[in-house]
């Protein structure tokens, strides 16, 4: 694989775009925004645990707005039931046939908000979404809308009344992360931005859903060397080994580690992924992916904890390694 001939990728400034629109929005969170692309770009699908009001659904309004995208938000409940999510066929008596109303996850950008209201079942409504990008309703599949992006939230400081998201729900997610709150300096231009009128009003697309699903068939075409697969491998290995993991990450987190290196990659102008994109992405791909042992919980370890010893111990490869 040449290298050099892969080193500008067309969609790349594109992606800035996006970027630098939602943070007319988001201020101060460019990291964060950033992941949310990675994720779209490769794919997958992220969670958002963080107390309310820090910006989660401007967020991924301003992300929406800039692509032109269809948006829906859909608000997790208690009593919120699977066809509210999916979409439900109703008799219309004038045809004399049953019509599908789509429900708000037939969308191309979906806010999942307090994904932890609801009950079990109803959370396994979005397992099929997420994972294969369809809906089976009435034993008729039917495919969602491409692309197709969820961002979830949870608030991580409101207990009664919530349903943890089962291990195999969260290992649909790409990503989880938090938006945190801001600084003084960003708390104060807020308010200055929101003074007069809220510039979510003002975002604009600066670029087209097609362009992006272009920008997502090239991030495919991102080389990943046989080391760098080596070391997203021995990194999951890793902590399915660690002494204070239960469970340990599945081979679909090595996969969507993977994807993600790519796109992150891509963003970054390389047609190439470095181990230093693994490294850096881990933390966000396999810490919520981590179920911890008692003893270990007892000693007040955390997922990150382990996540930060794995990528102490698990060797980096150099790039003297990576075949070209």
């Amino acid at each position: 694989m040449d290298r050099d001939k892969r080193d500008v990728m067309v969609g790349q400034p594109l992606i800035q775009n996006i970027v630098e629109n939602v943070e007319s929005v988001v201020v101060g969170k460019r990291r964060e925004i950033e992941l949310s692309m990675i994720a779209m770009l490769s794919g997958g699908h992220v969670l958002l645990e963080d107390v309310p009001g820090v910006g989660k659904t401007m967020m991924v309004r301003a992300i929406a707005k800039s692509l032109g995208a269809e948006f829906k938000r859909i608000q997790f409940t208690p009593d919120l039931l699977p066809s509210d999510v999916t979409g439900v066929s109703v008799f219309n008596q004038k045809s004399m046939e049953f019509q599908f109303r789509p429900g708000p996850v037939m969308a191309n950008i979906v806010l999942a908000d307090e994904i932890n209201r609801t009950s079990p079942k109803t959370q396994s409504a979005l397992l099929e979404a997420l994972e294969e990008g369809s809906v089976t309703i009435d034993g008729e599949t039917r495919n969602l809308q491409d692309p197709f992006f969820v961002l979830a939230t949870q608030n991580p400081i409101e207990y009664g009344g919530t349903y943890p998201l089962p291990e195999a729900q969260l290992d649909r997610f790409l990503f989880k992360f938090a938006i945190g709150y801001p600084s003084d300096i960003e708390e104060l231009d807020v308010l200055n931005r929101v003074e007069k009128r809220h510039p979510i009003e003002e975002v604009t697309p600066v670029t087209t859903l097609d362009e992006l699903v272009v920008m997502q068939r090239e991030v495919l075409d991102v080389y990943v060397d046989e080391i760098v697969k080596r070391y997203i491998v021995s990194l999951v290995n890793a902590s399915r080994k660690h002494a204070a993991v239960s469970l340990g990450a599945s081979p679909r987190a090595s996969i969507m580690l993977m994807k993600a290196s790519q796109a992150y990659a891509y963003m970054q102008g390389r047609g190439y992924v470095l181990p230093d994109d693994v490294k850096f992405l881990a933390p966000y791909a396999l810490t919520h992916r981590l179920l911890l042992t008692s003893d270990a919980k007892l000693t007040n370890t955390t997922a990150e904890t382990v996540v930060s010893e794995l990528l102490n111990q698990v060797v980096v490869p150099t790039g003297k390694e990576m075949t070209r």
